[in-house]
């Protein structure tokens, strides 16, 4: 998709952490399907719970189990939780250049935020395994307010920092994160190497599609010199 650029400085820069900062995917997935089998559930296909991967938990599980009753779908968010928080050793790294295209936002004076489908317990999680607790200014968690595509958790964060919609960029992997932005008047972009295809986040009409968090950094710099 071709760069669009115009007059706009953006000031707050808000990014989804499952992947678009990290390779989570696979951790997920099998924390997903390890739920369901332990409560005797047929565990959904790899590309069935990776598209959920996004939302909130309670919103995700809506989705893999659309006519399980509420109680049910709970349990499985607590087999999850147990899964993920305790220890699943699946590989969950920052993709090739975050901490580099973090370090240089912050350089520039942008001021970072994350708004994730994560739980504040795994979002922390992350933060710790990583070490990138001090890089953003605030975070949002699907359980502290509205799941994506809502866009509460935008509305508050630039209520916490003083950012005004258009001085705001979303950067996200997925549809959820890209429809947030919209519902809130933000602008977008996508990445092409996380979760969702080129396809579903380009109909999301966001500024571009990058493929890469170092063509994040070229495509600000850019920006920057017009």
């Amino acid at each position: 998709m071709p760069w669009r650029t115009d007059s706009v400085n953006f000031e707050l820069i808000v990014f989804d952490w499952d992947g678009t900062l990290m390779d989570s995917e696979a951790r997920i997935v099998t924390c997903i399907q390890a739920a369901f089998r332990d409560l005797g559930l047929p565990e959904p296909v790899r590309e069935v719970a990776r598209d959920v991967i996004g939302l909130g938990l309670d919103e995700a599980m809506e989705r893999l189990l659309p006519t399980g009753e509420a109680e049910l779908r709970a349990k499985v968010v607590v087999q999850y939780r147990r899964h993920f928080l305790g220890g699943d050793q699946s590989p969950s790294e920052l993709f090739p250049g975050a901490r580099e295209t973090l370090d240089w936002m912050t350089e520039q004076g942008y001021r970072l935020a994350v708004a994730t489908g994560k739980s504040r317990a795994g979002l922390n999680k992350a933060l710790d395994e990583t070490g990138l607790h001090g890089v953003f200014h605030a975070t949002r968690t699907a359980d502290e307010t509205f799941s994506k595509p809502h866009p509460q958790m935008l509305l508050e964060l630039m209520d916490e920092l003083g950012a005004r919609a258009g001085e705001t960029l979303m950067i996200g992997d997925t549809e959820y994160d890209l429809q947030m932005a919209n519902n809130a008047g933000v602008r977008s972009l996508a990445v092409c190497y996380g979760v969702h295809e080129p396809g579903r986040l380009l109909a999301c009409k966001p500024l571009a599609c990058l493929d890469s968090l170092w063509a994040i950094r070229d495509w600000l710099s850019a920006r920057q010199a017009n």
